[in-house]
């Protein structure tokens, strides 16, 4: 009867042990992100870790701060911890050397919003349009200054702000915007005060109007500059800022100069964070593009899952890189499959669309001041 009870109570402690480690979850993805300062990125990784342990998987989220030797500990953290799927947000290709260590032990890396570039270690990236984001830009500043109607004997002014040139996405970003602007600055009816590279190609100019890690303090630092020099003698009727972080240090700059207290320039800006959104509620910024990143997270965990139990690669309102878009994909040393999802333009007249997309519900007002 002993030996009994003795079997029954170790089956039953084995029983117990399984429970609780069904209850810890499933295998673990790391979760990388670049940065806390630009807002959109906190966002990301809550919204990565919440749909990872939606399908079953454990999930930790670690932030970069903008140091590259930092992210590259805490993905080598994650795969002594075991991971079995990495997702990245990089800070600069440093990262190739961990996505190597990832890769020589089949630990699946996801390159996630921006690609890790040098590296041919890895196989998948999923991110936005991103040259659609910069088309986006420059069309909201074709409408905003009526360029279809302007004269060249008196032209609209611009000035061009990129992002940081460690983020293979600034490149994007401001290829698109020139895309659409180019044909009227060759017409005469636009015209760029300060640095001019007609591509990102221009890379002695491009680093001139680069935001090195997106530091809203340098890109202020910078608008209060041209102000006084290049911009002194003028009235400026935009400015092509890559990201709302940005575009508001760019704002506080032109507020301060007295010739701009009437009207502020066109301003462009990406992210739709809420600060952005009220201002430009209130007519001061002039646009931003909305990616939703919640979409690209649930997006970027399916991906994962499928990757991880073999299955076909099928993700909802995402396109696979092809033709002209493929060149998205390269790293510099192979091209891998990049999945991207639809950016929208957002100005004053569609500000409802993120609240009404549950974008803002961090919020306590719930994005409600911008629907009134």
């Amino acid at each position: 009867m002993k030996k009994i009870l003795a079997v029954l109570l170790v089956l039953a402690v084995a029983a117990s042990m399984m429970v609780s480690c069904k209850g810890k979850g499933g295998s673990l993805i790391g979760i990388a992100m670049p940065e806390t300062h630009v807002l959109r990125w906190t966002k990301d990784g809550s919204a990565l870790q919440a749909e990872a342990e939606k399908k079953g998987y454990r999930a930790e989220v670690q932030y970069g701060d903008a140091n590259q030797p930092t992210q590259n500990q805490q993905i080598q953290s994650f795969l002594t911890q075991g991971a079995k799927a990495l997702i990245v947000g990089c800070i600069t290709d440093g990262v190739a050397s961990v996505v190597a260590e990832a890769a020589r032990d089949k630990v699946a890396v996801i390159a996630y919003d921006r690609i890790i570039a040098n590296s041919a270690d890895y196989d998948y990236y999923i991110t936005f349009n991103n040259f659609k984001v910069g088309v986006l830009q420059a069309m909201s500043l074709v409408d905003g200054l009526q360029l279809e109607t302007a004269s060249a004997s008196n032209p609209k002014l611009i000035t061009l702000f990129a992002g940081s040139p460690t983020d293979g996405n600034a490149f994007f970003f401001f290829d698109g915007a020139m895309d659409v602007l180019l044909p009227y600055i060759d017409k005469g009816v636009l015209k760029v005060i300060g640095p001019f590279p007609r591509s990102s190609a221009d890379t002695n100019n491009f680093q001139r109007i680069a935001t090195e890690n997106w530091q809203a303090t340098t890109a202020k630092t910078r608008m209060e500059n041209l102000l006084s020099n290049d911009a002194r003698s003028v009235t400026l009727d935009a400015v092509l800022a890559p990201n709302d972080t940005l575009a508001r240090a760019i704002l506080q700059a032109c507020k301060a100069d007295a010739k701009y207290r009437g009207k502020l320039p066109l301003v462009t800006g990406q992210d739709a964070e809420y600060d952005s959104a009220e201002s430009i509620k209130n007519g001061e910024q002039f646009s931003t593009v909305f990616k939703n990143t919640a979409k690209l997270a649930e997006a970027a965990i399916i991906l994962a899952d499928q990757v991880l139990k073999k299955k076909p690669i099928d993700i909802p309102g995402a396109i696979l890189a092809e033709g002209d878009l493929k060149e998205i994909g390269n790293t510099g040393k192979k091209y891998v499959k990049a999945y991207l999802l639809d950016p929208i333009l957002i100005t004053k007249d569609n500000l409802s669309v993120m609240v009404d997309a549950g974008f803002y519900d961090d919020r306590l007002d719930r994005g409600i001041l911008l629907k009134n």
